[in-house]
């Protein structure tokens, strides 16, 4: 009797009513009851349809050699030399993929080291390279390609590498040890930092008002797109539709020099106190350096062309000896600022995604890009890769501010303005101060971390707070929809005033009328 299942003589059988085909009891009550079916006939089948068969138990002879003594024990023999046999043929094969291994491992090691060692020598022979292209005159025969200064110029003849793109000499690691250092500073003193107490109370901002107003670009041209303070002097650079930078002192009220030389609109400005220096960028695709006289003029001693579409912003870096700047061409470039050079580009020079905004953390290892599709990126600046995306915006990135603690990222776009936790990075508080049809077009931490101004179709001050507290409106300043859009809004030094400027050319100053004794000036700068 032979079990229709398992092909083997059932321990206990099982006959059924329905076909009458044997089966072993335990494989056939687990088959009905999943399947509630015969597994030969496929007819329907349930157990009452099952009937035990009684049957003599039948013993399996035991084979001739089992039959002795003798006989078992070369059963047993045979079992041990062929364990022997198993166990020594895998020692074998384990010494042999222990060798294997450990080759493999020699020679991973070997080529670890040899990278290294070749990394180390590139870099070093990329730096010995841009110090000699610094040192050796252009007019000397068969000198490396340098760039050359002439009348606020910058030729550069870029080496061009097998894909066609520029070879450029990256950020050495001399350049990244100065970084990290910087950044070990700035964090060491973040967390010692006290709010000043020359900082203007809530109670002032609360009864800011306007105290002047300043006409600076010509009229056939109209509109102020950015907007930058000195941090010592009391200056005021806009940058204008007119293709103009004016630096204007608010103290006298009086413009103290125009800067002319871009073919389009400025859209980017920021000053360098280290060395005197103020770069400026422009949607006719390039950034100019200029060089502050003893005279109080500037003259342009870099004029840098590695752009392919308007230049959106510039932010420099906290050591101020390096300055990035962020294009439409979906390129972000990190430059040398005494030399003018790209170290690095990064970013494909084509593409609809472009950058609309950029800023440095204020410890200078992370840097922040706003893109025309809505998504700001941080990247780290030694590795140069994209280690976070915050997503959620509608419109174009206009403007993004990181607060002085370093914890918060502010974000500006069409629907207004959205603050983001970069310890947890994610989005904890969104303003939506306008309507549909008003774009935010910027946002601004003042230096001590304690007040966030928004700026569309008027300004908006804030108390800043932490993640889960309520962050204050403190104070509305007028609408200005009617005159001319909000473009840029900065904070004077300590919050003692808050400078607008607005597509109508015009320069507004808001703080206490009894802080500033200076008259409204209407000086037109043509």
């Amino acid at each position: 009797m032979i079990c229709a299942i398992s092909g083997e003589v059932p321990d206990e059988p099982v006959v059924s009513k329905k076909s009458g085909l044997l089966f072993e009891r335990r494989l056939i009550e687990r088959y009905v009851e999943d399947h509630g079916k015969c597994p030969v006939t496929k007819e329907d089948l349930t157990m009452d349809d099952i009937v035990p068969v009684k049957t003599n138990k039948v013993v399996k002879p035991r084979p001739l050699q089992a039959a002795s003594i003798p006989g078992l024990l070369g059963i047993f023999q045979n079992e041990w030399d062929a364990l022997m046999l198993s166990n020594f043929a895998l020692e074998q094969q384990l010494h042999t993929a222990r060798q294997e291994l450990s080759h493999a491992l020699y020679q991973h090691d070997a080529a670890c080291r040899v990278i290294a060692r070749l990394k180390k020598e590139r870099d070093e022979a990329r730096a010995l390279l841009a110090l000699a292209e610094r040192q050796i005159p252009a007019s000397v025969p068969g000198a490396a390609p340098v760039a050359v200064v002439s009348n606020g110029k910058r030729a550069m003849e870029d080496e061009i590498g097998p894909d066609g793109k520029k070879i450029r000499p990256g950020i050495n690691p001399v350049m990244i040890d100065e970084l990290t250092e910087c950044n070990t500073m700035l964090s060491a003193q973040r967390k010692k930092r006290q709010v000043p107490p020359t900082l203007a109370p809530i109670d002032a901002l609360e009864r800011y008002t306007q105290i002047s107003s300043h006409p600076l670009h010509k009229t056939n041209k109209p509109g102020i797109l950015s907007m930058d303070i000195h941090p010592s002097k009391d200056i005021v650079a806009t940058g204008g539709i007119d293709t103009n930078a004016v630096l204007f002192d608010r103290a006298s009220g009086q413009i103290l020099c125009t800067l002319t030389g871009h073919s389009k609109k400025i859209t980017t400005l920021k000053f360098v106190p280290r060395d005197q220096l103020f770069v400026t960028g422009s949607a006719d695709k390039t950034v100019r350096i200029w060089q502050e006289n003893e005279n109080g003029s500037y003259n342009c001693v870099h004029t840098l062309k590695d752009h392919t579409a308007e230049v959106e912003a510039v932010t420099v870096h906290a050591t101020q000896k390096y300055f990035v700047s962020a294009s439409k061409d979906n390129s972000w470039c990190f430059y040398d600022m005494s030399t003018g050079s790209c170290l690095t580009q990064v970013g494909e020079a084509s593409g609809q995604e472009g950058y609309t905004s950029a800023a440095f953390h204020p410890d200078g290892l992370i840097l922040g890009t706003g893109t025309t599709d809505a998504v700001a990126k941080i990247w780290d600046v030694k590795t140069q890769s994209n280690v976070a995306k915050f997503e959620g915006h509608v419109g174009p990135v206009t403007a993004m501010s990181f607060s002085e603690n370093g914890y918060f990222l502010a974000t500006a776009a069409h629907d207004g303005v959205k603050l983001w936790d970069l310890r947890k990075l994610r989005n904890f508080r969104t303003f939506s101060p306008y309507d549909s049809d008003t774009p935010t077009n910027t946002v601004e931490f003042d230096f001590s971390g304690n007040y966030l101004a928004i700026g569309g179709s008027d300004i908006r001050v804030y108390q800043v707070a932490n993640v889960k507290s309520e962050w204050n409106l403190i104070k509305t300043l007028p609408d200005l929809s009617g005159t001319g859009k909000v473009t840029s809004v900065k904070f004077g030094a300590d919050a003692k005033y808050i400078a607008v400027g607005s597509m109508d050319r015009n320069l507004r100053i808001f703080g206490l009328p009894g802080d500033d004794q200076m008259e409204e000036s209407n000086t037109a700068a043509e």
